[in-house]
């Protein structure tokens, strides 16, 4: 199955819309434009749609009063706590903010991303390697 890319005016909205936030991290992901706070992902484009991590209350206050739905990049593999914005929400400019504003609030209550052990080759758990200090 070949993922399709984003619209340009998509990009763009979606550019324009993320929270002017100086802890924000703007990079792709998978090859979609997407936005980072403490190395977590809180918001991101996918194919037509745009997708944002929240808490239960608000994954179910969106889903009733907006139609969202839950995200699932392939059938029956549903990311947990992420929904996709219903393109009626993308044409409201004050909704498309105000949810990408909860998003952001919400992972970043969450705190920083911290790197989990990896296995080697000898199935050893070990710690990623540190960079050395420059300076």
């Amino acid at each position: 199955m070949a993922l399709r890319k984003s619209p340009p005016p998509l990009i763009a909205l979606f550019d324009s819309a993320v929270p002017r936030d100086p802890r924000v991290d703007r990079r792709l992901m998978f090859g979609f434009p997407a936005a980072f706070i403490g190395g977590k992902l809180f918001a991101s484009l996918y194919q037509e749609n745009v997708i944002l991590k929240l808490p239960a209350e608000d994954r179910e206050q969106l889903q009733s009063k907006h139609g969202a739905l839950p995200f699932e990049p392939m059938p029956g593999r549903r990311m947990k706590e992420y929904v996709m914005l219903p393109q009626a929400a993308l044409a409201d400019r004050a909704v498309l903010e105000t949810w990408l504003s909860r998003s952001l609030a919400y992972v970043a209550a969450q705190g920083a991303a911290t790197s989990k052990p990896r296995s080697s080759a000898l199935g050893k758990t070990t710690r990623p390697k540190r960079r050395a200090a420059s300076g």
